[in-house]
């Protein structure tokens, strides 16, 4: 048999198999549970007047028009709940869904479903509504499943702005609000790479590995291009509830942003969290700079700018560290999608490169 037949028999054959689960989707008949009354985790600020937002615009003030919307997206928040359903949907009401090109839809306007199994959080099932059918598509995520109880996590669009998020489940099947599997709240303000761009899933962000492999909870503020130490985020962060603070805070800014905004941004923040660490991460090297001279200037003078008056932040402020081992590069510099965001494992060894020196930090407060 040649390539080509054998290209088209695996087609057939994946097309019977899906075509399958999708039959056996149409034959269930689903109810449905708005998942702001599950148990929702990965929030900073728990309490917005619309669920699914992360920063209440109307009462703080000072962001810009592309900041205002990313601040309604879902990027690092979850739901957790409990089920017996052998099949788990979920359907949406958007304000708006967004499909950047380095970023998989999967992962901007879709949702990531975590099933416990051995302890142990385990993939279950991702998807989202075919483009252009996104508003109260019932998009199924596992189907076939035996009936027993099962702990869920899932996690929502990265790039996406919702006013409803339903989860469905087979009628005669129960749905219950599930107990935060994670301890701690350890808030993180970062750029786009905080914000998962270039992710394939919403649960494949360096923040929400960190959070599975340590089993400490980050709620994510992240801005994609718009964390440059502004003094509204500062004012925003001071008001909220949290333990540490960790920043992805050198990928956006300009060398001079850095120098005039850095001091200000964190007496803005220690004035109202004295006694909390707040753990900035150097950036990360990006691959465009391999070859572009331009972009290997720029990043070098932002490096050298960080690593400068971070040394002096870590001596002039207590509770202040700088955690230079950030890595999101492998041996061959194959984990870039575009040049400037890692993909899947670029994340996951990003995950990896702080969780020693972070974990070491939050330790001596006693977050462990």
């Amino acid at each position: 048999m040649n390539k080509s037949h054998l290209f088209t028999l695996g087609f057939a054959l994946a097309a019977l198999v899906l075509g399958g689960q999708e039959m056996s989707a149409q034959k269930t008949n689903f109810s449905f549970t708005e998942a702001s009354e599950l148990t929702l985790i990965g929030k900073l600020f728990p309490d917005t007047p619309n669920p699914y937002h992360r920063i209440d615009t109307v009462k703080y003030k000072g962001f810009t028009t592309g900041e205002n919307q990313q601040v309604r997206e879902t990027s690092g928040v979850a739901v957790v709940f409990r089920t017996d359903s052998p099949t788990i949907s979920v359907k949406s009401s958007f304000v708006m869904a967004s499909s950047p090109a380095n970023t998989m839809h999967i992962a901007s306007r879709g949702y990531d479903l975590y099933i416990k199994k051995d302890g142990r959080w385990l993939w279950a099932g991702s998807g989202c509504a075919p483009q252009g059918r996104d508003n109260n598509y019932n998009c199924v995520l596992v189907d076939n499943m035996d009936k027993s109880e099962k702990e869920c996590m899932l996690y929502l669009p990265l790039y996406s702005e919702e006013k409803s998020i339903q989860i469905g489940v087979a009628e005669g099947s129960h749905i219950s609000k599930g107990e935060a599997p994670f301890r701690h709240r350890v808030g993180i303000f970062g750029s786009s790479f905080t914000h998962g761009a270039s992710c394939s899933r919403s649960g494949m962000t360096y923040p929400a590995q960190f959070s599975r492999n340590t089993g400490i909870q980050l709620l994510s503020i992240a801005c994609d291009g718009n964390c440059k130490l502004q003094p509204y985020f500062a004012t925003a962060i001071a008001e909220a509830d949290f333990e540490a603070f960790i920043f992805d805070a050198f990928s956006n800014p300009s060398p001079n942003m850095i120098k005039e905004r850095l001091f200000p941004f964190i007496e803005t923040i220690q004035k109202s969290h004295p006694g909390k660490p707040l753990i900035f991460q150097r950036t990360i090297y990006r691959e465009r700079r391999n070859f572009d001279t331009a972009t290997d200037r720029n990043e070098s003078a932002k490096m050298a700018m960080a690593d400068s008056l971070m040394k002096i932040a870590c001596t002039k402020y207590s509770d202040v560290y700088y955690v230079e081992c950030t890595n999101a590069t492998d041996k061959n510099h194959d984990s870039s999608v575009d040049g400037t965001h890692p993909g899947d494992n670029g994340y996951t060894l990003w995950a990896e490169s702080i969780e020693k020196p972070i974990l070491k930090i939050l330790r001596k407060y006693g977050i462990r």
